[in-house]
């Protein structure tokens, strides 16, 4: 059979069967999400974005390198996926139609869609998605007229920023998984184990403990390698106390909530204590700092005035917390919101941050604490549990 006769084969027995939400936690972010395309003279979204996709529709898959596409209008919501992920879209995402189309046959994408398009006046495209691809947009564009498609980015971004009780509910979650993978990690650290060893422990305990496929692989460095930012685990040794880096994060439903700590593989120096004090001072400082009447702006500057006297000693990535919840690979920024000078957006409750405060001092090693943080009105609520302490692992 084709991947149409397939469509409706898997439909007469699993259609939504494995929705991640009830149907009305969908309808209410469509709804939502209309009314704001509405007030800002949207007739459609054109969304590439899996995370949106997933948002407004439940479409759930780890194939996220081929090109789909949600027509969003203020009627309906029709899904466009390759044929070989006709299967997910049945199972898991609430749309009013799907088409597909032969995942070898890219040119199959354009007549369809504007077809879909033809009717409407303006139609908002995230510009800044990596997901929109020149090849479709420039051609809707020659056919449709340019004059058509508007910058609506920022409408599913304000929305997904502030999170449901469910969405809250699925982050409790992962918080609870990365623990578990990080607990088990830090079990095995000990002088002569291998940075890949910790990293195959940790992700043996999130994948048990109940991750989905994850948007981000666990992280692991150690000595030198932790102060240049961004690598990970490369069948290095640990050696005598060094320090040893790690940064997990479980998906539950595709929601992220990341945590980082250090470990050091025998006594830790005053210096790293020092420098850990530095990262639990920040991080006291935010949490004071993200509650409704701030604005992420004013948390920056508040945390800016405590990294002030150490500015010329450590590297640090200038972004003091980003925005997470659902998310599929590269990676579990969100990209909603990020706390950071001159990022003006107010604070709200229930708006869910990552702090990644890892503090490196170049060629020498770097220490990194961190916590996924829920915005209250008193101030930043962890949801993951971390001690804030060097973790001593001597065995």
């Amino acid at each position: 059979m084709d991947h149409k006769a397939y469509r409706f084969a898997l439909a007469s027995t699993l259609k939504a069967s494995e929705l991640a939400f009830p149907e009305a936690e969908f309808a209410a972010r469509c709804q939502r999400a209309r009314h704001t395309m509405a007030a800002e003279g949207l007739d459609a979204l054109l969304v590439t974005d899996p995370s949106d996709i997933y948002y407004l529709t439940g479409y759930n898959t780890f194939e996220v390198s081929v090109h789909t596409c949600l027509v969003f209008s203020l009627q309906e919501a029709i899904l466009q996926v390759p044929s070989i992920e006709t299967g997910p879209a049945v199972v898991t995402a609430v749309a009013d139609d799907i088409l597909g189309y032969r995942w070898e046959s890219i040119a199959e994408v354009i007549d369809p869609l504007c077809e879909l398009l033809a009717d409407f006046q303006a139609i908002g495209l995230d510009t800044w998605s990596p997901t929109l691809r020149h090849g479709v947009i420039s051609q809707l564009q020659d056919r449709l007229g340019a004059q058509c498609f508007r910058d609506g980015g920022a409408i599913l971004d304000r929305l997904r920023i502030v999170k449901t009780e469910a969405e809250l509910g699925c982050l409790q979650e992962s918080a609870r998984i990365t623990s578990a993978g990080m607990q088990a990690a830090l079990r095995v650290i000990r002088p002569g184990i291998s940075d890949n060893e910790i990293a195959a422990e940790g992700a043996r305990a999130l994948l048990a403990g109940g991750s989905e496929f994850m948007s981000l692989q666990p992280i692991v460095t150690s000595g030198r390698r932790i102060s240049v930012i961004h690598t990970n685990h490369r069948r290095n040794l640990i050696a005598p106390g060094d320090p040893v880096f790690l940064e997990f994060g479980s998906a539950y439903k595709r929601y992220t909530a990341p945590m980082m700590c250090t470990a050091v593989a025998g006594p830790a120096t005053a210096r790293m204590q020092q420098i850990r004090d530095v990262c639990l001072a920040l991080y006291e400082t935010l949490k004071s700092n993200m509650r409704p009447g701030k604005s992420f702006h004013d948390a920056a500057v508040a945390a800016e005035e405590v990294l002030a006297p150490w500015g010329e000693t450590v590297f640090f990535s200038g972004v003091f917390g980003y925005a997470v919840g659902a998310q599929f690979p590269p990676s579990w920024v969100e990209g909603t919101g990020y706390i950071a000078r001159n990022q003006h957006e107010p604070f709200q409750t229930n708006m869910v941050f990552h702090l990644p405060l890892c503090l490196r001092l170049p060629g020498l090693w770097g220490i990194g604490i961190s916590d996924t943080v829920q915005v209250t009105g008193q101030g930043g609520r962890a949801l993951t549990d971390n001690d804030w302490q060097l973790q001593i692992c001597s065995q």
